[in-house]
């Protein structure tokens, strides 16, 4: 049985999140590092660099927090894993979902690569749903 890449992706920045932690440390795939820089030019995290320890390559990602503040905390990221390895999920550029009226994304796996929801319908290009974030 193989992993799930994208969902383990998911899975360690919500956990980090939910426990205030700074960084996350991420296997390194092609997908990932894609991913991980949508998040970094849509604002979700402030920092990521690659990182290699015993012939296996990590993205190490520094979360963006709010600080110093006093109350409850609540959580930055919100993901939803849509497509998944024994159910994938297409849309064509005009069926793409619009996540809190356009304040959220969705990444998208197309033919010209892993792009966000707006380039999406920019290029009018549809393709596999990956995940929304909000």
């Amino acid at each position: 049985m193989g992993r799930d890449t994208i969902a383990d992706l998911i899975t360690s920045i919500r956990n980090a999140d939910m426990n205030r932690k700074g960084t996350v440390r991420i296997a390194s795939t092609n997908i990932t590092e894609n991913i991980v820089k949508i998040l970094l030019r849509e604002g979700f995290i402030e920092n990521a660099r690659k990182h290699q320890e015993r012939n296996k390559f990590f993205l190490v990602s520094t979360l963006r927090h709010r600080r110093n503040r006093k109350g409850p905390y609540r959580n930055i990221f919100n993901f939803k894993r849509v497509s998944r390895p024994g159910l994938r999920i297409y849309s064509n550029y005009q069926r793409i979902p619009r996540i809190l009226g356009g304040m959220g994304i969705v990444i998208l796996s197309t033919s010209r690569g892993i792009i966000t929801d707006r380039e999406a319908r920019f290029q009018g290009i549809g393709g596999e749903i990956l995940c929304y974030i909000w």
